[in-house]
């Protein structure tokens, strides 16, 4: 939903370092992954969480254009990573596959995270051990959890680890809200 000046609504939670925005649309939502892209750097790791048809894949392609990507980008779930080249790298990672998070050390997930480009990491939840933990991810990251409020509309949960990814939560409300 947008409020009349057709920016997303937004609000924060008593956290400091979470956001809620509403997306109208697939369209919003690939603008709203445009605006977080315009504002991510080389070593950030966006996880992003939802049921299937949720929004993910719309919004890395947001993303991607944010990041000046020129290729077509869909869902690497059998491919589990596909690479794409903008002003920084674009790491897209589909999890959906992933069983159990203990495969992810053997696909050697870590030397992305720590390196030149940008890790968006769908289906993250794939990727932790279930008991609430992140172990999986490195210290810093911005999470994103997709919720279905209707066949259009989506609720998008923001939150954050570390300090570029609190980081990042501040300057995507910033680029959001504008």
């Amino acid at each position: 939903m947008t409020d009349r000046s057709d920016k997303p609504t937004h609000q924060t939670s008593s956290r400091s370092h979470a956001l809620t925005l509403q997306s109208a649309s697939a369209g919003e939502t690939r603008r709203l992954g445009a605006l977080l892209g315009g504002v991510l750097a080389a070593g950030d790791i966006v996880l992003l969480t939802g049921d299937l048809g949720a929004g993910k894949t719309a919004f890395t392609q947001g993303i991607g254009a944010g990041l000046g990507v020129a290729d077509t980008i869909n869902s690497p779930t059998f491919t589990i990573l596909k690479e794409y080249a903008g002003r920084v790298p674009l790491y897209h990672f589909d999890l959906y596959r992933i069983e159990d998070p203990n495969e992810l050390p053997a696909l050697g997930f870590e030397d992305y995270f720590d390196g030149e480009g940008v890790c968006v990491v769908e289906w993250a939840e794939r990727g932790e051990d279930g008991s609430g933990g992140d172990a999986a991810w490195p210290a810093s990251w911005l999470r994103i959890e997709f919720q279905k409020v209707s066949s259009s509309e989506r609720t998008l949960c923001c939150s954050a680890m570390g300090q570029r990814g609190r980081a990042l939560l501040a300057e995507f409300l910033r680029v959001a809200t504008a």
